[in-house]
This record gives C-alpha cells, structure tokens and sequence, in this order.
C-alpha cells in the first residue's frame, strides 16, 4: 500500500514560497493594478490581462504560504516571534516598490492631503474642488465627497502629499512610509497585547500581522488602517499596563485617524475600572468612563487646535457608502428595493436607507451585547475587554454600510491578540484568506472576462502547488504497511 507524503512544514520553506507569490502579485500588477490614469491600461488589452492572470497567481501563492506557516506556528516546533517579523519582512518587500494595487484610495488620500496645504475645507468639498493631476487620479465617484477621516492622518497625507508635487509615485512612496509606520506600530505592539492577554504572541503575529489582508492591503495599498490599527494597540498596551490616561490618548488618536477606534475607549473605561478596584463595581465604571472620555474629548480638542483642520469630520462618517457598496445591509436592500419595484409600491427608494438603518441598530445591539458579557478575563461566559472589542469591530464591519475587505483587521487585529482558542479564531483565519481574493488589484468591479482571468490565475497557482507539493512521484511516495 502507498501513503502520499504531505509537505514538510518548514518555515523557511513557507518564506521563500510567500516571496514568491509577493514578486507574482507586483509583477501583475505592473499592468493590471490601481496604475496612475496616464499609465492604466485598458483591462481587455493582452498585457492587462496577462497582469491580472499573474497577479492572482501570486495572491494565492502568498495565501497558500500563510496558511501553511499557520500549521508550523501550531506545530511542536513554532518559529519564535523575531523569525515571523524576518518572514513579514521578506513577504513585504516586494510590494513596497510596487504600484498601488486592490484600491485608488491612496490617491484619494494624497488629494486630502494636498488640499489641506492648499486652505480646501475637505469636510466640505471632494478633491473636484482641488483639480489638477492629483484630483483626476480619484475616482469620479468620490470626486465630491468629503473626507470622513480625522486630523491625525490628514497631517500624514498632507506630508506625503508634498512629494507628490513632484511625482505621484513619490507620494504613494510617502503614503506606503506612512503605512509601514503603523505596520511597525502594530507587529510592536502585538506580542505585547498577546501575552497580556494569555495568548501565544507567535499565533497572534501570524494571524494579526502575516495575515494576507495586511500584506495585500495596508502595505501594497497603503491603507491608513494601518495607522489606526498601531495607535489601538499602542493605547491597549498601555491600558493593560496600568496606564489609563496614555492609553485613552493613544486610543483617541487612532479614532481621529479613523472613527471606529473610538470603540477602543470602550476597553480602556473597563481596564481603567478593573485597575482602581473597591468600591461598588458600578459606580466605579462610571467614573472610569467619565474620566475616559474627558482625557479623550481634551486629546481631541488639543490635536484639532494644533491640525487647525476643524470638527468637520464628524459629519462626514456616512463619505464610505458608495451607491453600489456590497456590505451586507446594502445588498439586502438593493434586493428589497428591486422587488418592492417589481410589485409597483412605490417605496423602493425607501429600502436601502431602511436595511442601512436596521445594520446600525443590529451593530449597536450586538456590541452591547458583547460588553455586557465584557468581564476581567476571558471564559466561556466572560470576555476581556480586548477580545470584546475585537468581536465589536467585526460586528461593525460585518454589519455596517461599507463593505471593504481590510475592514476585517480592525478587528482580526484584536481576536489574533485576545481570542482564545475556539471558534472565533478558528474562523477568522479563512475568511481572511477567502476576503484577500474578493477585490481585483485594480480596485475596481470585474466583468465577466476579468472574473474568468482572475479565477484562470488562481486555479494555475493551485495546481502549481499540488504539482510541486503534492503530487505523487517516485521520490515522495512511501511504501506504508
């Protein structure tokens, strides 16, 4: 009888192969990605089709890295924590030279950025308002939106908006430092929210930060999640550590990079309420959030004095609902809306604000829900405060208006650090791997040829591996009794 060996899961192994599906993806995406406007392709041509092919090679060659790196991370012999931060490294250094891919938003960011040098309130007008070779490389439908995003990152684009006057690439260059800065933020501060919270820092670092989410997102898209995500964990550790007030204002900065940060004074209320102890146990977590927020309503004010960018950004949080997003309450809408058409009531028009309001209230009742289970430590009826938020933000993404893939990190970010072993960490390592191939790298909808190329790269990758991996042959086949 013969046995089919299975691959060694041999870490460095797991490195070089992520390298190479990272090398794979630039490769595509030289042609096939968010390519500057004077530069993009047409997608029917041959070499954009050839570069989505290979970019999607590529993509499932990296997730393929990362799940067997995951095998060897729970293997008897796990890398330590220093050879995951050298893997993340090497995975990383291909998409740092590349295009922008899997979204424009990095333009997006470098107009906010430009117009707060240029005086524009970007809370009351699009990048139309800027007009130059900067606002033509945003999408038409963002063009006369306002900016939801706080004063902190708006420092940061308006930095690397100054290269820009230069050279666009030189300020997608300023935005991927700005990036790589969170980045760095978050595999720092990682293993230290890991072992506060019981959890094995190399497992949390390779769903956390290895995750291909990260990789595919914030590095090669430059996202400013990346930044939030560092300054929550920044505050969290801090917090952990006996230090509320610099936890609050750490945590404050990352909402006034992006608003669901916010979330994470949440956590530092209760750590704060746990540190103080006596007393009765409610009146003391009303003090603890009473004292949260005045540190982070004075963090607030002190940061948009000195930024000077005002508090516009508090009504423009609806700016990431797009008319065709695919988040769940909006496609339960247009699906309502269609049928509501068909029957001739005249309220289809009513149905996707409708399913949009019902997702914020199902948010809020879900997130109550898990910081009323919230407790000192984490079990089978009570959650830290840590894993609490990260369940929190998974709720926001998996419920809330927009629909983007990196959404998932702000709270798989969390549950790598916080969630013990069971079903929610369990999922979280899948469905990130299913969401790193939801989005094409030119950040646009496919059609139907795109949808065929990409699914042809993909397959080509998967059979790549079973031939060079799995497949029987006269050295890997075993006589077995």
């Amino acid at each position: 009888m013969l046995a089919l060996d299975l691959p060694d899961v041999d870490p460095n192994r797991c490195r070089t192969l992520g390298f190479a599906g990272s090398a794979a993806l630039v490769a595509g995406g030289m042609t096939a990605g968010a390519l500057p406007v004077r530069e993009a392709l047409v997608p029917s041509s041959g070499r954009a089709a050839l570069g989505l092919v290979c970019a999607y090679f590529g993509i499932v060659l990296l997730v393929a890295a990362w799940w067997w790196l995951g095998r060897a991370v729970r293997g008897p012999r796990p890398p330590a924590p220093r050879e995951l931060l050298v893997t993340l490294a090497v995975w990383a250094a291909p998409l740092l030279m590349g295009p922008p891919l899997f979204s424009r938003d990095v333009y997006s960011y470098l107009a906010q950025g430009a117009m707060v040098d240029a005086r524009i309130d970007v809370y009351a007008y699009g990048p139309a308002a800027l007009g130059g070779p900067l606002a033509a490389e945003v999408p038409a439908v963002w063009q006369h939106t306002p900016t939801p995003y706080g004063p902190v990152f708006l420092s940061l684009a308006s930095g690397a908006a100054a290269l820009a006057r230069f050279e666009v690439p030189a300020g997608v260059l300023g935005l991927r430092a700005v990036a790589l800065l969170g980045l760095g933020l978050m595999t720092a501060f990682l293993p230290a929210l890991a072992r506060r919270c019981g959890v094995d820092p190399s497992a949390a670092l390779w769903l956390g930060a290895l995750n291909p989410l990260v990789l595919l997102h914030l590095v090669a898209g430059a996202h400013n999640d990346a930044v939030m995500l560092g300054l929550l964990g920044a505050g969290l550790v801090a917090a952990l550590g006996g230090r509320p007030i610099p936890g609050a204002v750490l945590v404050t900065l990352a909402a006034l990079v992006k608003a669901p940060a916010g979330l994470g004074l949440l956590a530092v209320a209760v750590l704060w309420a746990t540190a103080r102890g006596g007393g009765r146990r409610r009146l003391v977590l009303v003090r603890a959030v009473v004292l949260t927020g005045a540190v982070a309503v004075a963090t607030t004010v002190v940061v948009t004095a000195a930024t000077g960018t005002g508090y516009g950004w508090l009504g423009a949080l609806s700016t990431p609902v797009s008319p065709g997003n695919w988040s769940l309450t909006s496609t339960l809408g247009r699906v309502s809306g269609a049928l509501l058409g068909a029957a001739g009531t005249g309220l289809a028009e009513f149905a996707v604000p409708a399913w949009r309001w019902l997702g914020l209230v199902a948010t809020a009742v879900a997130v109550g829900v898990v910081w009323l289970r919230c407790g000192g430590r984490s079990g089978a009826r009570k959650l830290g405060p840590v894993h609490a938020l990260g369940l929190s933000l998974v709720t926001v993404f998996a419920l809330g208006p927009a629909f983007r893939p990196w959404y998932a990190l702000w709270g798989v970010f969390l549950i790598a650090a916080a969630a013990p072993d069971g079903r929610v960490r369990r999922w979280a390592a899948p469905a990130s791997g299913v969401l790193a191939l939801a989005v094409l790298p030119s950040g646009f909808a496919p059609d139907g040829l795109q949808l065929t190329l990409a699914v042809g790269g993909g397959t080509l990758a998967a059979l790549t591996l079973w031939w060079t991996y799995l497949a029987p042959n006269p050295y890997r086949l075993q006589a077995a009794s």
